[in-house]
């Protein structure tokens, strides 16, 4: 029998009303937790984690904003979400996780689709959703626009177009 997997995209304190959050982030924060709680599969979560010499780093040059520090509060996954449901969490240094994307080919035959949500559309989601449709071209990679948030609005609905444009369904 074929899986469904969620994957729970930096769903994490910082992202949300921490360093970097937004409006757009605390909205969606009830969508994902009912999400989860409803969803009949696997769930993974991602989370963004950088070390004290983030500033150095390529991301930290060009976003030079301390965030999701690990081993910090706001790089915890909000307390909202039950990430006891969990299967893993994969921890990334960079925008995709090519973990991820090696754990799922790993499973591919099992696989049915796998499914984004979380923060930020424009930037971790919209990489990760073309990692794994790199990783998986045959399997049903999609989206959930209504649990998902951007930097900004015009942001998000570009990235949902890119998607869709690299054969990324988006639920609207």
């Amino acid at each position: 029998m074929k899986t469904r997997v969620l994957v729970v995209v930096d769903m994490q304190n910082d992202f949300i009303d921490g360093s970097l959050g937004t409006k757009e982030a605390t909205l969606i924060v009830s969508n994902v937790k009912k999400k989860i709680e409803e969803w009949e599969g696997k769930v993974i979560f991602t989370r963004d984690t950088h070390q004290e010499n983030y500033l150095d780093t390529q991301e930290g040059i060009n976003l030079p904003i301390m965030h999701c520090i690990e081993n910090t509060e706001g790089w915890q996954i909000s307390k909202l979400l039950d990430t006891n449901k969990a299967i893993e969490i994969f921890n990334k240094n960079t925008f995709g996780s090519i973990d991820l994307g090696k754990w799922l080919k790993r499973n591919e035959k099992d696989l049915e689709e796998v499914q984004f949500v979380g923060l930020c559309t424009d930037i971790c989601v919209l990489s990760n959703a073309i990692l794994v449709k790199a990783f998986l071209p045959e399997c049903l990679i999609s989206v959930d626009a209504r649990c998902c948030a951007g930097v900004t609005v015009q942001s998000h609905e570009i990235a949902l177009k890119a998607m869709e444009a690299c054969q990324i369904k988006v639920i609207r």
